[in-house]
């Protein structure tokens, strides 16, 4: 099973994995707490003690990263559910009841999408309380246009097959032909977006944290992590790059898994009719 398996998905399923157990097993893995100061010195260098070294006010910069993992991948994770759960469950809608719920619901999908998904963040974070839900649920309704509009598109070629044709002469109503049609059909291309979606709240949460408006200290956050620590890099201390790779290596690892599962994409297939 394996050996059909291209070598950079591989590499992406192994990274992606190690990733997501060090998120579950973080307070098992981590040597130290995340806001645990363990040494009097700051930015202190690599050592048996400290694998990664200290961060700006010397807590251990190693497990600070598990438990940033943890809170990224965990935010990122949700947001990303939420978002398809509602950006697919619109975009169906949309193509099967068409006229004025299709009209309706795209001038708004238009009207958000047309302000950089940064910059609304930015300006509802700014008068809203920081809290790790508010983080989920903007992200994901943010990100669920982007859903929608994949959503709606695949659902509308389903709409017109022979196969649905034949469940609406049935008899069949309109939610059963989503759900039991059109919804299977359409899981294919859903689940290879929904890796590259997932990528985008990772950089997204991320950048709200490097921007100061994502997680709040002291709970350890990668994007969070490079801010706290970018000033060493002044003086040549990489602390701040640690967690920048390791952003950098999840979105990448995602991805080829992602690229693997579009790859493997199938063709329509008939409902069960």
């Amino acid at each position: 099973m394996l050996t059909r398996i291209p070598l950079a998905a591989l590499i992406g399923l192994f990274f992606t994995a190690l990733f997501f157990l060090l998120a579950i097993f973080a307070p098992l893995i981590a040597p130290y707490g995340y806001d645990e100061v363990v040494s009097p010195g700051f930015w202190e260098p690599a050592s048996a003690e400290h694998l990664f070294g200290t961060d700006n006010i010397g807590r251990d910069l190693l497990s600070r990263m598990i438990y940033g993992l943890r809170t990224t991948i965990w935010i990122a994770t949700l947001a990303t559910i939420l978002s398809f759960t509602t950006g697919a469950v619109l975009g169906f809608l949309a193509a099967v009841f068409g006229g004025w719920v299709d009209q309706a619901l795209s001038r708004f999908v238009d009207l958000v999408m047309s302000i950089p998904s940064l910059i609304l963040a930015l300006v509802i974070l700014s008068v809203t309380p920081v809290t790790v839900l508010v983080l989920i649920l903007i992200m994901g309704f943010l990100d669920s246009t982007r859903v929608y509009r994949l959503a709606r598109a695949v659902a509308v070629d389903i709409n017109v097959m022979d196969f649905v044709e034949a469940a609406k002469l049935r008899g069949e109503g309109r939610i059963w032909v989503i759900f039991r049609e059109i919804l299977p059909n359409a899981l294919s291309p859903l689940v290879a977006e929904m890796g590259l979606r997932f990528i985008f709240m990772v950089l997204f949460i991320s950048t709200l944290s490097f921007l100061g408006l994502g997680i709040q200290p002291p709970t350890a956050d990668l994007g969070g992590m490079v801010r706290e620590n970018s000033e060493g890099l002044t003086y040549g201390i990489g602390a701040a790059l640690y967690p920048a790779i390791t952003i950098a290596l999840l979105a990448i690892s995602v991805n080829l898994v992602a690229d693997w599962v579009l790859s493997r994409t199938t063709s329509l297939k008939g409902g069960r009719g």
